[in-house]
């Protein structure tokens, strides 16, 4: 009778993983609701790429109601024409803040001209803590890979994130640095997180409901940690090869769709998919640096999130060797600081480049007009993101997923 009651539950239980998993590939996987806004150019770009030319990188930037703003800034600061890059405001923002957003980045002169800025125009939905936010990743880099297959990194950020170096500072230090490598901070050693992020079984209202909840459905049950793969966990912030996103999205391997279909039940599946499947799959597990690159100060104990940056952060935030920092206020001023002392740009203007030509002054921005777009010129950041990277690939060389 136990038996019976037991096989009971299980086809309950899979039933509904089965009916949330074909409704989450389907989120992921329609192009279609892709409706963008996007700069065309207005002529043929002289960037080139391939291993005789500096990296490019592919970002994904994303927010929420009332974060446009946030979103623009924190595009200026990582402008490059080499690069790729997709806005995205989540459906609790309006259609007039997306509107606006994309008139924003169609008045830059460069980004007019390069087209390589594109805003979500049907955004899709994010439940916090739920698996829609891995969904909407995914779909990211979907389209990331559709409309431009040339770059060598996909970079997540978020409104809340600001840059610790310019665009010219980083594909310098990346110049030397293997293309198939993988910068995702993740560990095996799960402790409190095995009882309370595996095993619990969630449902994500954002893959099937029309109208945005916050809030996701926790099973009376759990289920046991996997046995036919090794779970990895850490931050859901990544900067991962083109190599393995093609492996993930488009990729022959079944792997990544079976985690797929654990991940979807899962809290906070973006701490641990990527992670997973690096980690388990033979191709790419001695392919993953330890690091996810950033900035952050958590407090003790640590809270769901990191604490929020200020001046008073600036130095050692400086001193730390990251790409990026998360997370800061609205108008901070700290942002300021790092726009002025490390990447020299000026309100509602690109970061300068080596691309830069215009002279700079009040009246006039330099970025628009712009020379050889494909070289780079390293400032005083470079060094000490170079040295913590080299300490990177010096454990990278020593270490494989553990």
């Amino acid at each position: 009778m136990a038996l019976a009651a037991e096989k009971k539950w299980l086809f309950t239980l899979f039933s509904a993983a089965f009916l949330t998993l074909i409704l989450f590939l389907s989120a992921i996987s329609t192009f279609s609701s892709f409706n963008g806004f996007q700069a065309t150019p207005d002529f043929t770009s002289s960037v080139q790429y391939g291993p005789h030319y500096p990296p490019s990188f592919a970002y994904y930037i994303s927010g929420g109601k009332g974060q446009k703003d946030q979103i623009f800034r924190l595009l200026l600061a990582v402008y490059h024409p080499r690069n790729r890059y997709l806005l995205h405001l989540g459906s609790d923002a309006t259609n007039e803040e997306r509107s606006r957003l994309a008139l924003a980045v169609r008045a830059v002169p460069a980004i007019r001209a390069f087209g390589n800025v594109d805003v979500v125009g049907k955004p899709d939905p994010a439940t916090y803590m739920g698996s829609s936010n891995i969904a909407a990743t995914l779909h990211a880099a979907a389209i990331l890979l559709k409309v431009d297959h040339s770059w060598d990194w996909f970079i997540t950020l978020s409104a809340l994130d600001y840059p610790l170096l310019t665009q010219d500072d980083l594909s310098h230090a990346f110049s030397s640095v293997r293309r198939d490598l993988n910068f995702i901070d993740h560990t095996s050693n799960l402790g409190w997180k095995e009882d309370q992020r595996v095993q619990p079984i969630v449902v994500d209202p954002g893959i099937y409901l029309a109208r945005q909840r916050n809030q996701i459905f926790h099973a009376t049950q759990k289920r046991p940690t996997p046995e036919a793969f090794k779970f990895f966990t850490g931050s859901p912030w990544v900067v991962l090869s083109r190599s393995f996103l093609d492996f993930c999205i488009l990729g022959w391997d079944n792997m990544p769709r079976t985690l797929l279909m654990y991940f979807t039940n899962a809290i906070l599946s973006q701490e641990g998919y990527f992670h997973s499947v690096l980690c388990n799959a033979p191709g790419f597990q001695n392919m993953t640096v330890n690091s996810d690159l950033r900035y952050m100060v958590w407090d003790n104990p640590p809270k769901m999130e990191p604490r929020y940056l200020n001046v008073s952060d600036y130095e050692k935030m400086v001193q730390s060797g990251a790409a990026f920092a998360r997370q800061f206020h609205k108008d901070e001023s700290v942002l300021s600081a790092i726009d002025k002392k490390i990447l020299k740009r000026s309100s509602n203007r690109a970061t300068r480049g080596a691309w830069c030509t215009g002279q700079s002054n009040f009246w006039m921005d330099p970025c628009s007009k712009w020379g050889d777009v494909n070289i780079v010129k390293a400032g005083p950041q470079a060094k000490r993101f170079k040295e913590s990277m080299t300490d990177l690939l010096d454990d990278y060389n020593s270490e494989a997923c553990k």
